[in-house]
């Protein structure tokens, strides 16, 4: 249903000095250090206050917070609690860049596999992260749209080119800076409203309510929670709105942040889902965008709050993606071919931003499936799990690193096309075949980058 009349302009006016507000924070930044590490004019490091709000509501997609309530609608609390256990995987992620940053000098995570795992590796990992952050365009445009206008529609597709559009403009101001400073607000935009819209739904059920609509079993979400368990341990280092934080701070740091934010980033995951859950008690059921529809019955003031939580969410999200685009084009591709391009990178860093930012949304026009951005792409990257994790165990070696890397994405596509036999799926659920997957897949991959190491260290 599209927004019509004076309640129309007021929430486009909404999105248009959000974009305002976030333009008015964010700081000119013209030096490398603030553009692409996030340091202040004096080059000072961020502080971790700003660290920790930053990677939390970095990390809190406007496309989780759907993806959580239509979990919790599907499934009940364990489908919110699947979900917000991939957020674990922040915590995780934080003690294996301080071990690698500790124990071999790694800058980050492109010339880490550069020095040990050669350039084909580097430029391998670079190729996947650029996938990743093209889906970040698309996944969180289309939520902001599902709150101005049906999918497909003038309404729909104008809001999420309007919303990218203002979020280009700051971006493009100050860089990584402008991201973490405006991050802040955006976290405090988001936990008020978030707070305010549970207000609004909670008070009118129980716990026992709350938890009726959910059991343990495979085929009721609890498939999809051991798919998260497997997937964290490999899903943060693709993610380099998540990992080009992890190298901007001092090491002990940048770990507090990064449990910290982990933590805050379950909790808000897991709350959120309980929208779902109230969905699914008061009849409104499994939808692509359950806090939409949700909201849509509530009046006018509960879809506005609601259209808040997600702006501001997939705003966090969007800024992030774009800097870290920037990082990724204007300083790291050009170190693995031995290049550097000083102060132009970023002028090239902004070039890469508008280019994602007009080609990024074409899976938002063509009407992909949101949930898809999270659950296939975390299969293809289960190959770097142990290339991360395992490093030092045995000789790195390239051929181990590739057998890993290309084995997870090789099963990714796989799946996409529903390559997978039907033997490897475990339980009778939906996700039955996807846990088959990542559970084979992650024993493959660590068998893939074990094993040459091994046979180098017994054959010297």
């Amino acid at each position: 249903m599209a927004l019509s009349g004076l309640v129309g302009v007021f929430f486009w006016g909404f999105l248009l000095a959000y974009g305002a507000l976030m333009f008015w924070l964010s700081p000119r930044s013209v030096t490398l250090g603030g553009f692409f590490n996030g340091e202040d004019s004096l080059g000072r490091k961020a502080s971790p206050f700003l660290l920790t709000t930053s990677i939390f509501i970095s990390w809190i997609f406007a496309k989780s917070v759907t993806n959580a309530a239509n979990l919790g609608a599907e499934f009940g609390l364990i489908g919110g609690l699947a979900y917000a256990t991939y957020w674990l995987s922040i915590p995780l992620c934080g003690f294996v860049i301080y071990r690698l940053r500790r124990r071999f000098g790694a800058t980050s995570l492109v010339s880490f596999l550069t020095s040990n795992y050669g350039r084909a590796a580097a430029l391998a990992f670079s190729a996947a992260i650029l996938i990743r952050l093209f889906n970040e365009v698309w996944s969180n445009t289309a939520v902001v749209g599902g709150y101005y206008g049906d999918t497909g529609s003038l309404q729909f597709i104008g809001s999420a080119l309007l919303f990218t559009a203002v979020t280009l403009a700051y971006s493009l101001r100050g860089g990584l800076r402008s991201s973490i400073l405006t991050d802040a607000a955006q976290a405090a935009i988001f936990v008020v409203a978030l707070i305010w819209v549970l207000g609004l739904v909670l008070p009118q059920h129980s716990a026992a309510e709350l938890t009726s609509t959910s059991s343990w079993a495979m085929n009721a979400g609890v498939d999809l929670l051991l798919v998260a368990c497997l997937q964290l341990v490999s899903y943060p280092f693709h993610d380099p709105v998540l990992t080009d934080r992890g190298f901007i701070s001092e090491e002990r740091s940048m770990l507090r942040a990064f449990i910290l934010a982990g933590v805050l980033g379950f909790i808000a995951i897991l709350a959120f889902s309980l929208i779902g859950v109230h969905a699914d008690l008061v009849g409104i059921g499994a939808s692509g965008n359950v806090p939409a529809a949700l909201a849509k019955t509530l009046g006018i003031g509960a879809l506005l709050v609601m259209t808040v939580v997600m702006i501001s969410a997939a705003g966090s999200t969007l800024d992030s993606t774009f800097s870290s685009l920037a990082r990724l084009a204007g300083k790291e591709l050009p170190a693995l071919a031995g290049r550097d391009l000083g102060s132009k990178a970023i002028g090239i860093g902004m070039a890469t931003m508008v280019l994602f930012a007009l080609f990024g949304n074409l899976p938002m026009l063509a009407g992909t499936d949101i949930l898809k951005a999270t659950t296939i792409s975390g299969t293809m990257v289960i190959g770097m799990a142990p290339v991360f994790i395992l490093h030092g165990l045995v000789r790195p070696t390239a051929l181990g690193f590739h057998l890993s890397f290309w084995t997870g994405l090789l099963l990714g596509i796989a799946l996409i096309f529903d390559w997978i036999p039907a033997a490897w799926a475990i339980g009778d659920g939906k996700y039955a075949l996807l846990l088959g997957t990542n559970l084979y897949g992650l024993l493959l991959c660590t068998a893939g980058y074990l094993a040459p190491g091994l046979l180098r260290s017994s054959r010297e």
